[in-house]
């Protein structure tokens, strides 16, 4: 139970910026560089870089270097994952 908890947590901390939630949204879609995400949000390159690095360390995000670029694209499995898990949290039975 504390494992699932601290898992909760760690979900819901990750999901509590609006912009790493904006970039997520924006990831659905297919992978993205830095500097397209960063036009999107109408931010900077280096904030859409912070948000990257805590979405990549939480895993439902992942890079791959095409060039000089890197593209981000969100990892499926584990989005559904996250999902599951918020929706037997926010079961009331």
């Amino acid at each position: 139970m504390a494992d699932n908890v601290r898992e909760l947590s760690r979900i819901f901390k990750v999901l509590s910026v609006d912009t790493r939630v904006r970039i997520i949204q924006s990831l659905k879609s297919g992978p993205l560089c830095v500097n397209a995400l960063a036009r999107r949000l109408d931010i900077t390159p280096a904030a859409v870089s912070q948000h990257l690095r805590i979405l990549r360390d939480a895993g439902i995000v992942s890079d791959e270097k095409r060039g000089y670029y890197v593209h981000y694209s969100l990892d499926h499995e584990e989005l559904e994952r996250w999902k599951q898990r918020a929706a037997e949290f926010m079961d009331a039975s």
